[in-house]
């Protein structure tokens, strides 16, 4: 689910641009509807959408530009959740952005969205490691109620990644920062992309950490966002892959507990297409 684009979708994109540099990959409606706005510009013979002089010259003119219109869009109802958090959009990860945008209008400009994921787990005295498994709160716009990692979250604009992962688990978990920084490793990352439920490119890059936890010590729910914690062992976290589990998780979990396990061995060059899941764990863009 989280790497299916339809091959008629591929073809009819408009490419978003800034000063000549592409961020993001937008379907042809969204684009027409941003064009009928004074700041945005459709070349829909070269498939192309750029902002106008009128959005500005800097980052901040720019934002402050296409945040009105996205708050108008919002009001429209063609823009859902909207979260209040602005989240860069860059052509790599690590320079400086070209403009801000709220979190909830991300996925309809299909900019890369980043992110952290945790995969939170205890060795127990008889040698066993157990996963801390999370169930989100039935009050999430997005997958209410499914299962997902102990800690997670998106990237927002001037915060590192180690920085965000120690602010999520103190938010979601309850996980204090000293806990966190003595046993938090860094392993890598996934990127993906999809035509999402409504209709948007959703593009990401998720940098996937490992963090042991004292056998007894027990995550909270703080903000809300949690409804419980628990406890799987690996059969369990094996058995959740199949696709008719009574109990799914959350759709781009998945491609982080895959990796895990192909971490810890339990996916091996004996499984069949091993090498097809190793691609396809990486198979967005990713920069």
């Amino acid at each position: 689910k989280c790497n299916t684009v339809p091959e008629e979708v591929k073809n009819t994109l408009i490419t978003f641009e800034v000063d000549g540099t592409p961020l993001g990959k937008l379907l042809p409606d969204f684009a027409q509807r941003l064009s009928l706005t004074p700041i945005f510009d459709l070349d829909s013979s070269n498939r192309k959408l750029s902002l106008t002089p009128e959005a500005g010259t800097s980052c901040e003119e720019r934002t402050e530009a296409v945040h009105e219109i996205m708050k108008q869009l919002n009001e429209e109802g063609l823009i859902k959740a909207w979260r209040d958090e602005m989240l860069p959009l860059t052509s790599r990860f690590d320079i400086e952005p070209l403009l801000l945008i709220e979190r909830a209008a991300a996925a309809y400009f299909g900019a890369i969205q980043y992110g952290v994921h945790i995969n939170g787990y205890v060795r127990t005295d008889d040698g066993e490691t157990m996963i801390w498994m999370a169930r989100r709160s039935k009050d999430k716009s997005k997958y209410p109620g499914m299962l997902d990692h102990i800690v997670a979250g998106g990237m927002p604009f001037g915060i590192s990644p180690t920085d965000n992962v120690v602010k999520e688990c103190e938010e979601e978990a309850g996980i204090p920062r000293n806990l966190v920084l003595e046993k938090l490793r860094s392993v890598g990352g996934i990127s993906y992309e999809y035509l999402d439920e409504l209709g948007c490119m959703s593009r990401s890059v998720i940098f996937c950490y490992d963090l042991e936890l004292p056998v007894d010590f027990v995550p909270k729910p703080v903000d809300g966002e949690v409804d419980e914690f628990f406890l799987w062992d690996y059969e369990q976290l094996c058995d959740s892959m199949s696709p008719d589990y009574h109990d799914p998780i959350k759709p781009n979990c998945y491609l982080v507990k895959i990796d895990y396990l192909l971490r810890m061995g339990y996916i091996t060059p004996e499984s069949p297409q091993y090498l097809d899941v190793l691609r396809e764990l990486r198979s967005g863009d990713c920069y």
